[in-house]
């Protein structure tokens, strides 16, 4: 594959490839929240009518107050819980979808510096500043692509060290007033 419209248009076709293969993650990544949250949505509205018909049986108001600490006392641990698996499920989504990124803007990179080979060589005689110039231009932006690439990466880092930490905040707060009760 000597012809540069050939290179692009596989190149492309490869694109679209690895958009399909990223559409299917990021909807599985959904699929997996839409899971957890039916799970949590079932769990909450089954202990709620159980805490209600156990509240409608209550004798005095020493029993409704200690069903309302035993109702409202786990909840700072199931919302850290429910957070940490929606962290897990971001994470995981995430970790797959900036691999497949990466791979393909390194196979884009590549296809476009033979494509841009393949031009030079069989360029006109007396273009040789043109695609000199040409050529800085394509390695500058490829640079500038990496230097984003790695800003990206680490600001991503550093939101899910900052939402792990929180997490992990939350949960601790949650194990301390359960210790407390």
């Amino acid at each position: 594959m000597t012809n540069p419209i050939e290179n692009i248009t596989a190149t492309q076709k490869a694109n679209l490839q690895a958009v399909q293969g990223l559409t299917t993650q990021a909807y599985a990544g959904v699929e997996k929240l839409v899971e957890l949250n039916m799970a949590a949505s079932k769990a909450a509205l089954g202990e709620s009518f159980s805490h209600m018909q156990a509240l409608m049986g209550a004798k005095d108001v020493k029993d409704v107050v200690a069903l309302q600490t035993a109702y409202f006392q786990p909840m700072a641990a199931k919302s850290a819980a429910y957070m940490q698996h929606v962290q897990t499920i971001a994470t995981d989504s995430n970790a797959g979808f900036t691999s497949a990124m990466e791979s393909k803007l390194a196979e884009a990179q590549k296809a476009l510096g033979v494509a841009v080979e393949g031009m030079a060589k069989n360029a006109p005689a007396g273009s040789e500043a043109a695609v000199s110039a040409f050529k800085n231009a394509v390695s500058a932006s490829q640079k500038a692509m990496e230097t984003a690439q790695s800003s990206m990466k680490k600001a991503n880092e550093m939101a899910q060290s900052s939402f792990a930490n929180a997490s992990q905040q939350a949960m601790d707060v949650a194990k301390k007033a359960a210790k407390a009760a």
